[in-house]
């Protein structure tokens, strides 16, 4: 080989080379560009990720402290009703003893056996009647309670309901 030629061997292996070496930076330029390109795809996407995954642990939290007080109020009505009711039968107790009190007085009283049964008869007919109204109003009363003290927990059923029915945020 003659240095001539040598000497364009040598320049095309150095052009090559250079060639090479430039093609090799710019492959590997490249694929650092894509690498921190997919880090920071993968970041984002794991930042989001966790934004709803604690927006969904609030929600629950949420949720479940909107059901407990829920079953609080619900808790707190029926036992006011209870209070009520237990008044309401105290009053019609203490009034049927003033009333069994007094009959008896009238009864110690009567000059015949006509009167003994007609006071006896009316006395058990007034009885009655009182006992009717009274059971009236307490049933008047329970139902009311009830209803008043499941409004809170129905409001959660629907809650509940309402948010099954919502469709989902997609990741």
């Amino acid at each position: 080989m003659t240095t001539r030629t040598r000497k364009a061997a040598d320049a095309a292996v150095e052009q090559t080379t250079g060639t090479t070496e430039a093609t090799a930076q710019g492959m590997q330029d490249a694929a650092t560009r894509k690498v921190e390109e997919a880090l920071t795809y993968t970041k984002g996407q794991v930042e989001k990720a966790t934004r709803q995954a604690f927006q969904v642990y609030d929600d629950a939290a949420g949720f479940q402290k909107d059901n407990i007080d829920a079953l609080m109020r619900s808790g707190t009505i029926m036992a006011r009703g209870f209070e009520n009711l237990s008044k309401a039968m105290l009053a019609f107790t203490q009034t049927q003893v003033e009333q069994n009190v007094s009959a008896a007085k009238a009864m110690l009283g009567v000059k015949t056996l006509r009167e003994l049964v007609d006071l006896q008869t009316e006395f058990a007919r007034a009885s009655f009647d009182s006992l009717i109204a009274e059971a009236t109003k307490v049933s008047e009363m329970s139902v009311k309670v009830t209803n008043e003290a499941l409004e809170p927990l129905s409001a959660r059923v629907n809650a509940a309901v309402e948010q099954m029915a919502k469709p989902k945020l997609a990741a």
